[in-house]
């Protein structure tokens, strides 16, 4: 039996950059989103909510370069478990980007909706047919989609977590970057 080499069993460098790089900024613009109405009116908000936007659009960016890179030269692994585990990993990992995504296209709705001013520079026309309850109807859904995304990242975190500390596998090592 051929021993399994250690970069048989870890996604490659780019691949671990995008999936660390995409969790900071989930995390980012959810903390950054619940403080943004703690900035006072005016210009400090309209600064505060311009760098949410912008940090949105990067997220946006992100996911389509990471995959563009996982169908094309990103490192494809194993299922690493099997039976209904690696089913519902697999269903976690597909909801996770759905949930990125949706969470985006209605940041970006919000974001005509309102007319938001994009630090103070550019204001987007709003809708002609926004109005006070759509824009709050949209408001909730992004919040609502925004915290279901944390949530269920928290529960992707803590099933890596649960596989390293007490089951004690190497499923968590796959998406560390490797030592030299």
């Amino acid at each position: 039996m051929k021993p399994v080499s250690r970069s048989s069993t870890h996604y490659d460098s780019v691949t671990i950059w995008f999936h660390w790089l995409t969790a900071a900024l989930v995390v980012g613009q959810w903390v950054g989103a619940k403080t943004i109405d703690m900035w006072p009116r005016g210009m400090p908000r309209v600064d505060a909510r311009s760098i949410h936007i912008t940090f949105g659009i990067f997220l946006a960016l992100l996911l389509i370069a990471r995959i563009a890179w996982r169908v094309t030269r990103g490192k494809q692994l194993p299922r690493a478990e099997g039976g209904i585990l690696g089913l519902l990993a697999q269903v976690t990992h597909w909801g996770l980007y759905g949930l990125i995504i949706a969470t985006i296209i209605l940041g970006l709705a919000l974001m005509s909706l309102r007319g938001d001013s994009y630090f103070g520079m550019l204001t987007l026309p709003s809708w002609a047919f926004s109005t006070a309850q759509l824009r709050h109807t949209v408001q909730h859904l992004h919040d609502l989609f925004a915290t279901t995304l944390l949530v269920v990242a928290g529960l992707h975190a803590s099933a890596a977590l649960l596989h390293r500390y007490v089951l004690r596998d190497s499923v968590l090592a796959r998406m560390l970057p490797q030592r030299s």
